[in-house]
């Protein structure tokens, strides 16, 4: 921070309630110029709340929001713009049918006379990607562009409104680690400016490298405002959640005996370069690896989602290589992909019947003229209460609900049959701690159950923390595999850069 004494934003005793719900009560926040000041709790804690009255969306129904010592009641989200403040949302607010230019220069085109001067509009769009080191085509229709690329240009339409206060709610969601690193180095550079910053993320390992504070909110409350030097994230999740961290990770017994289910013998696919895996009943691999390492390539190669150039895949002893990803799901294998909206959900159907379409290969449902309706909602209501899905959330469309009840929908699906291996592929991505010991049981529940269970993920502390046995993958090859005591954060981070396979 810049050792200003006037806060940038000040919000003293803020609720906002909604019929029958107190979403934010009675909260205290102040964001410094020159701050980054980050948001942290669970779903539904009241992060987006605060960020929504910030930022314009809708006014709070009682305590005071001043900017920059002056009390403000914006009308409109283009107001609190016109104002200072922006907000990059999860839900992107760009025009797919527009170029990435006329996006970055909606409601403020350049004009000469009464025409917009495009040649100019799109020069300057260019100037500012180059500036922020952002490779996108500004003639580009946003809708031609991939998730990670909207997130830069909804970053680069908040940097370019010169905003004073800068709101990124999980904007690295999307991102690879380089395109991280950029993120943080233009965050800085606005810091430098004396912008002030609110950063929400559930990525405890981002806060180090950019905090300067964190604000915890649970049910809508303030549990306390701590400076990073003076916190750890152990201390960070216990007041997020009001347990121990011990309490997030189960401690999930091994079989005695462990046997082989699925085996991948010198696997190359796009990105992956001989990858020798072994999955076994009664065990959890984990599969760690930097953004790009070929960790998820591997597993979707093998499972039929992209094409294998060599190798083989044997499920039970049987030749499942180069098999449709169908005949792994008829034959036990149930796949979690990383994008639930995209590959892995129905977001205009509810939950209940995106749960019900794991049921569609079971025989016990089945009568002589389809399905027994009854009989599956019966099914599929058992299995929302399992996944911790009340009746209320069944009946929603999946697109209306919290990350953290899209994605127990999402793991409800691979409770629909008797499966005998889960491939979970970063199975808690952009969801609360609260949520994460929830699926975490789940998948204690199946490896005690005999299942063959496979997390891949990024987030470190949860490979680490699940896996009985941990392989790491590497510029496409697995450059270490390591059990009991073995896993630790040194010889993971040692096996992140190295260049070759592990040893035989």
């Amino acid at each position: 921070m810049q050792g200003a004494t006037r806060p940038l934003v000040e919000m003293t005793q803020v609720s906002r309630t909604f019929p029958g719900v107190t979403a934010l009560d009675g909260v205290n926040f102040q964001l410094m110029p020159g701050e980054v000041h980050v948001l942290f709790g669970e779903n539904g804690a009241g992060k987006s709340t605060l960020i929504s009255i910030l930022s314009g969306v809708y006014p709070q129904t009682s305590g005071s929001v001043k900017l920059d010592g002056e009390e403000i009641a914006f009308a409109s989200v283009a107001d609190a713009k016109r104002k200072g403040v922006s907000a990059v949302f999860q839900e992107f607010s760009l025009v797919p049918t527009l170029s990435v230019a006329k996006n970055i220069f909606l409601g403020a085109e350049p004009m000469i006379g009464p025409f917009i001067d495009r040649g100019r509009m799109e020069r300057e769009a260019r100037k500012l990607f180059d500036d922020l080191g952002f490779d996108i085509d500004v003639r580009a229709s946003v809708v031609s562009l991939s998730r990670a690329e909207q997130q830069m240009t909804e970053i680069a339409k908040a940097i370019h409104s010169n905003a004073r206060v800068l709101i990124l709610d999980e904007p690295t969601a999307s991102l690879t680690e380089r395109e991280t690193e950029t993120l943080f180095r233009i965050v800085m550079d606005a810091k430098a400016r004396g912008v002030g910053i609110i950063y929400i993320s559930h990525r405890i390992q981002e806060f180090s490298i950019i905090a300067d504070r964190i604000t915890v909110l649970r049910d809508g409350k303030l549990i306390g405002t701590v400076d990073i030097g003076d916190t750890t994230s152990d201390k960070l999740v216990e007041m997020m959640t009001g347990r121990a961290i011990g309490q997030i990770y189960p401690t999930i017994a091994r079989a005695a005996d462990p046997k082989s289910v699925l085996s991948i013998r010198g696997l190359h696919a796009a990105g992956v370069r001989g990858a020798d895996i072994e999955i076994r009943a009664g065990e959890v691999l984990g599969v760690a690896g930097l953004v790009g390492s070929g960790k998820s390539r591997a597993f979707r190669a093998a499972l039929g989602l992209a094409p294998i150039h060599a190798g083989t895949v044997h499920l039970d002893a049987k030749d499942f290589t180069g098999a449709p990803t169908r005949r792994f799901l008829r034959d036990g294998v149930f796949y979690l992909p990383p994008d639930r909206k995209n590959e892995g959900l129905m977001l205009g159907a509810t939950a209940r019947s995106n749960i019900n379409l794991g049921l569609l290969f079971r025989n016990d449902i089945a009568t002589a003229t389809g399905l027994s309706s009854r009989r599956q909602n019966a099914l599929s209501t058992s299995i929302g209460r399992k996944v911790d899905l009340t009746d209320a959330y069944m009946a929603r469309p999946v697109a209306n609900l919290s990350g953290g009840n899209q994605q127990k929908a999402l793991f409800g699906k691979g409770f629909g049959r008797d499966y005998r291996v889960y491939v979970f592929d970063e199975p808690t991505v952009g969801v609360d701690m609260g949520t994460r010991a929830a699926l975490y049981r789940l998948i204690q529940e199946l490896a005690e159950a005999g299942k063959a269970v496979v997390v891949i993920s990024s987030d470190l502390p949860e490979a680490m923390n699940l896996a009985h046995r941990l392989i790491v993958f590497a510029s496409g090859r697995i450059t270490a595999e390591l059990s009991g005591a073995d896993i630790h954060e040194n010889n993971v981070l040692k096996a992140f850069f190295k260049t070759e396979g592990k040893a035989a």
